[in-house]
């Protein structure tokens, strides 16, 4: 699965997969498990191999905000954390049992200083991470409720199955009552 994620990007020999793969581990979560809890140190950037994963900030109340989910083949952490080696601000929870390759900091940089492909693989990932991260902003900036519900309705379509209502409501910004009156007209 990793060599054919990396492939959809750079073509890699055997030998330059061989040394990439050696960087990453396999690491499983249960639902409801914790791949990154706030306040502790981030040790690794996810892909999901398999699951359902939410990345969460907490208000001062106590109350969660959905930042993104990442599913299958999808790369997810805290990342100003990972990288500047601070304590998480962010928490990262299964929503369903999950498997992930983990890579750490430091096997990063090794991989991006030997490979200069998998250094455009990863500028490629983040680039679309960033668009993406921006889309959203701007649709919750200037798009009304429908049009935030459509937004992931065609960009993510899959999460509408996986993702428990609720869940699904607080990460578009609308009530749990307004989605479903959204998803009965649809």
């Amino acid at each position: 699965m990793l060599r054919t994620h990396i492939e959809k990007v750079v073509s890699l020999s055997d030998e330059e997969y061989a040394f990439v793969r050696q960087h990453f581990i396999i690491k499983s979560c249960k639902k409801g498990g914790f791949l990154i809890d706030k306040n502790e140190p981030v040790r690794y950037v996810y892909l999901v191999i398999s699951g359902l994963i939410k990345l969460v900030c907490h208000d001062k109340k106590g109350r969660e905000h959905i930042i993104s989910f990442a599913m299958e083949d999808w790369w997810e952490s805290d990342y100003p954390s990972w990288f500047s080696g601070e304590p998480a601000s962010l928490s990262l929870q299964c929503i369903e049992d999950t498997q992930v390759y983990c890579l750490t900091l430091n096997s990063y940089n090794t991989i991006c200083g030997s490979l200069q492909k998998m250094e455009h693989f990863f500028l490629h990932k983040a680039n679309r991470g960033h668009l993406a991260s921006q889309e959203r902003i701007v649709s919750f900036l200037a798009a009304t409720p429908r049009e935030r519900y459509e937004l992931v309705l065609r960009k993510q379509p899959a999460l509408m199955q996986r993702v428990p209502k609720a869940m699904l409501a607080a990460y578009i910004g609308l009530s749990r009552e307004t989605l479903s009156r959204l998803w009965r007209n649809h």
